[in-house]
């Protein structure tokens, strides 16, 4: 509950920095910004951006750049996992306000799903009126069949996918609202850019990695404030996809590398996956929906996540690894085909704006919703059996859905970070003295609880005076430490790091003068900058009015 203190001080700083003016009434019919194009290239840090411009592989990004403000020093979210980093992006909110901790994360008020989902979290009972607890999964698990690029939904076309493929069966339940099940985008707490472009009147459309991710939309029915969203899941088993070639020249009508795995399980699979989703925005520049079928207006908001650069960052495919060679940054030669492929396929979705005479209506923002963990591969550690989630197990401190030895569960939130809730928050203590007992064994960096979490969360408990979805405790590991055991990976996100938060952000338009920033800014400022390009109120978003979000600096928006 922010105090009255608290509240004038927002106020006042929001009346500073979003200066009273009239807003658009018709997006379409306006001079300047009519729309922008909101791109997250997943894992791709600012340094990444730097060697890349330097070394001379980059044209597109090079070119935006000349009429573009270069962000050095952005922040994604805390946690940097993608759920969060999103809704920060949409939202301009942390996980405070939002909500969104982790795509698989924990709500002490709401009851399992009434199926078990396909990553494990159990199915059970919903008791109405009354705090349950579960752990909440916002992924693939949750689709009808994820072991299908359409997630299973009822279309017709193989290489399509949206909210028709989520089994409201495996959803997180509302014992406080008949037990009904809590859509990804009513699960957010907040409204988003989404929906005040649509209630603006503007068209609006989002190409994204799971079907759940139409949280974009916000408290709404149905996603209803996405008119175009496209999501063709990206853990599902690959599939050849005739016609397709990705913008650096792979074809994809056979498999490239046939391993029998999912998308990020290759360094030329994803590429493919990711060029459905480029294809989709070509086809949405060109005035048709994401799968070129049918007519629709350009819109007015739209854009994509890449796969690609945090595949390449993360992934060791037959031995091979991509990720760096030095403390630098260096890419390997398949992190630098995963750069490559991103910028030629930036550069597709700049020339068909050229062509159709958009480019100069259009703003380009590059970001990403997070960085990865360590750059230096030669920091990676892997812990496993001595996880802060393993030791509380052992203690019989955890939930049995968050618990590492429940047979066949979804297990704990940790990856390069370790989020706890409780059974009982009475056992804090308990659980911070065996933490801090083991923190060698565990790679233990620093303890977040009580006071030191509360300066970034709410309190966590139960409601009025808690937050049911606040871990109890947050872990962040040492540099370079992952909680996994997976032998496929040497890098993760979801920390506190710098690797994990620091991040592109490009923002470029013709009208622009080149610039960098190095000034200290947050993924969070995007959200109010873009409807403030497109002539609307960034203190609409419910998330800036709370936390105080400002706009970006050194942008100046000509014929506004």
């Amino acid at each position: 509950m922010v105090n009255k203190i608290n509240a004038a001080v927002i106020a006042l700083s929001l009346a500073v920095l979003i200066a009273p003016r009239a807003y658009a009434q018709n997006l379409n019919q306006r001079n300047g910004i009519r729309r922008v194009l909101l791109i997250s290239v997943d894992g791709m840090h600012d340094l990444d951006y730097e060697n890349c411009v330097s070394g001379g592989f980059c044209p597109t990004l090079v070119a935006l750049a000349k009429t573009g403000v270069n962000y050095t020093r952005t922040s994604t979210s805390q946690p940097s996992d993608s759920f969060p980093g999103l809704m920060a992006l949409v939202t301009g909110g942390t996980p405070k306000t939002v909500g969104a901790f982790y795509d698989v994360a924990y709500d002490r008020v709401l009851a399992p799903p009434k199926n078990t989902t396909g990553n494990g979290v159990a199915g059970g009972t919903c008791t109405p009126g009354v705090a349950n607890g579960t752990t909440t999964e916002y992924e693939e698990g949750v689709d009808i069949d994820q072991s299908q690029l359409t997630g299973g939904g009822a279309y017709s076309n193989p290489i399509d996918g949206g909210i028709k493929s989520i089994d409201s069966t495996k959803l997180p339940r509302d014992p406080f609202n008949g037990c009904a099940p809590v859509y990804p985008w009513n699960f957010i707490r907040t409204n988003t850019i989404y929906g005040v472009i649509h209630a603006a009147g503007g068209y609006t459309a989002w190409s994204d990695k799971h079907a759940v991710y139409a949280a974009v939309s916000g408290p709404s029915n149905n996603a209803s404030n996405v008119d175009d969203y496209y999501a063709p899941d990206v853990n599902s088993n690959v599939i050849n996809l005739p016609g397709v070639t990705t913008a650096d020249g792979l074809s994809c009508a056979v498999i490239p590398d046939n391993n029998g795995g999912a998308w990020t399980d290759s360094f030329r699979n994803i590429r493919c996956y990711d060029q459905l989703k480029v294809n989709a925005i070509l086809n949405q520049i060109n005035g048709k929906t994401h799968l070129g079928q049918s007519k629709a207006p350009v819109p007015n908001i739209f854009g994509m996540n890449f796969q690609a650069v945090s595949v390449g960052q993360k992934l060791i495919e037959g031995g091979v690894k991509g990720g760096y060679t030095d403390a630098a940054g260096t890419p390997t030669p398949n992190m630098k085909s995963e750069i490559e492929f991103v910028d030629a396929a930036l550069g597709q979705m700049v020339n068909e704006l050229k062509h159709q005479g958009l480019l100069d209506s259009t703003l380009i923002m590059i970001t990403a919703k997070h960085g990865q963990s360590p750059v230096d591969t030669h920091q990676f550690t892997e812990i496993n059996a001595n996880s802060p989630a393993h030791l509380l197990a052992t203690a019989g401190l955890l939930p049995a859905s968050e618990s590492p030895f429940t047979a066949g569960g979804i297990g704990p939130t940790e990856d390069d970070i370790s989020q706890l809730w409780l059974t009982h928050s009475t056992d804090l203590a308990t659980a911070v003295g065996i933490l801090e007992s083991n923190a060698a064994a565990a790679g233990v960096g620093q303890i977040f609880y009580g006071p030191s979490l509360e300066t970034m969360f709410n309190a966590p408990g139960l409601p009025p005076n808690g937050d049911p979805r606040t871990p109890d405790i947050i872990v962040q590991p040492n540099v370079g430490v992952v909680y996994s055991g997976s032998s496929k990976k040497q890098a993760e996100h979801g920390g506190f790091a710098h690797d994990d938060t620091n991040v592109i952000l490009l923002v470029s338009n013709p009208d622009l003068q080149a610039r960098t920033v190095t000034s200290f800014v947050e993924t969070t400022q995007v959200a109010p900058t873009i409807l403030q390009a497109l002539g609307l109120d960034p203190g609409s978003l419910d998330a800036v009015q709370k936390e105080g979000t400002p706009l970006l600096l050194g942008l100046t928006f000509r014929r506004d």
